[in-house]
């Protein structure tokens, strides 16, 4: 379930959202993503498979440790939902609300900005070995299907495109394998 929308109009500012625009060019609407760019590409443009940044609710409550505090994290959607990567292995898609998503390969490490705010010992712990294999400090995505998303909407795991012969990105339509919680 999505228990945060956050939006990041500016350095250091944050915006809680009960709705939210997920755009396949554009990122999550009003969010600063295409125009921070990245230093990871030639030209300095935005990585795609850094578009959104998806962190577990309560892996954010833990460090975060005040539920106001959830999204100093930095992360735009934070969800009720086992996102590590047993569970959702790159190229996963997940449809929320009518927006579909796409697990990235690109690791979402804990910065700088996220070690002064929750301290070095939560740092070191959602970067520790296990830490990482349930992606405690998130997973970045992709979207695939432009749609809305908003507070308490269920995230479904879409069936992997080509398993029962239909496109993955199709929609939220009926997905068969619901995402473990």
């Amino acid at each position: 379930m999505v228990e945060l929308i956050v939006c990041r109009p500016a350095v250091g500012e944050r915006t809680v959202l009960a709705e939210g625009w997920l755009g396949v060019d554009a990122g999550l609407a009003g969010d600063t993503w295409a125009e921070r760019g990245s230093t990871r590409t030639t030209d300095g443009s935005a990585l795609l498979d850094q578009q959104l940044t998806v962190m577990n609710s309560r892996a954010a409550l833990l460090v975060a440790q005040e539920p106001d505090r959830r999204m100093l994290a930095g992360d735009q959607l934070y969800v009720d939902l086992d996102i590590g990567v047993a569970n959702l292995p790159p190229g996963t898609r997940l449809a929320l609300g009518s927006a579909v998503i796409e697990v990235t390969a690109q690791p979402h490490l804990g910065c700088a900005k996220f070690s002064a705010r929750f301290g070095q010992e939560a740092w070191r712990f959602v970067n520790s070995r296990v830490g990482r294999a349930l992606r405690l400090r998130g997973l970045n995505a992709r979207i695939v299907v432009s749609g809305t998303v908003r507070t308490r909407d269920v995230v479904r795991k879409l069936p992997a495109a080509g398993a029962d012969g239909a496109d993955a990105t199709a929609g939220p339509a009926r997905p068969r394998a619901a995402a473990r919680d």
